[in-house]
């Protein structure tokens, strides 16, 4: 497939690197220009592209910014795409970071909100993973201890060819409903960097309250923050299994 990703941080480079691994043909933009961006995209395996170019003759755009980013992308970024194309939305809001979104504080999913503000369906995928889990956790199809991915989105279709990249990626996908279901795997819910194989991602999309999730997912900050360092990766998959009763405890 012909994928153009926006923004290459921890989340998006490392699906760069796993689509062109697959075999996909992948262009990469970010706030880089120039050399810089060049040099990015040759690390990655990706081609270079500007912001106009990066949407253009794709099959699947994937958005990797932050939330507060995503209303300063050209307005007309996707006016002339084709509505064949899949957007994807990859973000997750933290206040701290995206400053205060009056919207979402308010109880807009966020996902529902980027839509929104791009003006187009999107599908939420390639969220629910810390970074070093999606770089580093992939395992081949039917392994015993592969890790599940959820996908959202109205579109039935959409969701299979995304839920394919999931399977490139290394990763088993779980189709969490629609877009307007994808709080359940947003910060502060049982799916949520949590490392659960399909039947625990299931059982941790159900257990979800979307209520109670924006006061857990401070409290995970708060409790990583207030400690001496930052712990390894296991230690925060474990912390946040440990903020749910029913999630596995061991790692």
């Amino acid at each position: 497939m012909k994928i153009g990703i926006i923004g290459t941080g921890a989340i998006g480079g490392t699906i760069a690197k796993k689509m062109v691994a697959a075999g996909h043909q992948v262009k990469v933009n970010n706030s880089d220009q120039g050399d810089k961006l060049n040099a990015h995209a040759l690390a990655l395996g990706a081609s270079p592209a500007t912001i106009e170019n990066v949407v253009k003759d794709v099959d699947v755009i994937i958005l990797s910014v932050p939330t507060i980013a995503i209303p300063t992308l050209p307005k007309d970024l996707l006016e002339n795409v084709s509505e064949d194309v899949i957007v994807v939305d990859t973000s997750n809001y933290y206040p701290f970071r995206d400053a205060d979104i009056e919207e979402i504080r308010n109880g807009k999913v966020e996902s529902v909100w980027v839509s929104e503000q791009l003006g187009r369906p999107v599908i939420k995928a390639f969220n629910n993973l810390l970074a070093e889990t999606l770089e580093n956790g992939g395992r081949e199809t039917g392994a015993n201890d592969r890790i599940a991915m959820a996908i959202a989105g109205d579109d039935a279709n959409a969701k299979k060819i995304i839920a394919g990249l999931v399977n490139d990626a290394g990763f088993d996908a779980v189709d969490s409903g629609k877009l307007s279901e994808s709080w359940r795997h947003q910060p502060g819910t049982p799916a949520y960097c949590t490392e659960l194989n399909a039947e625990e991602l299931k059982q941790a999309l159900s257990d979800g309250i979307k209520e109670e999730a924006p006061a857990i997912r401070d409290k995970a900050i708060a409790g990583l923050s207030s400690l001496p360092s930052y712990p390894a990766h296991p230690d925060v998959v474990k912390f946040n299994r440990a903020l749910f009763e029913k999630n596995p405890k061991s790692v």
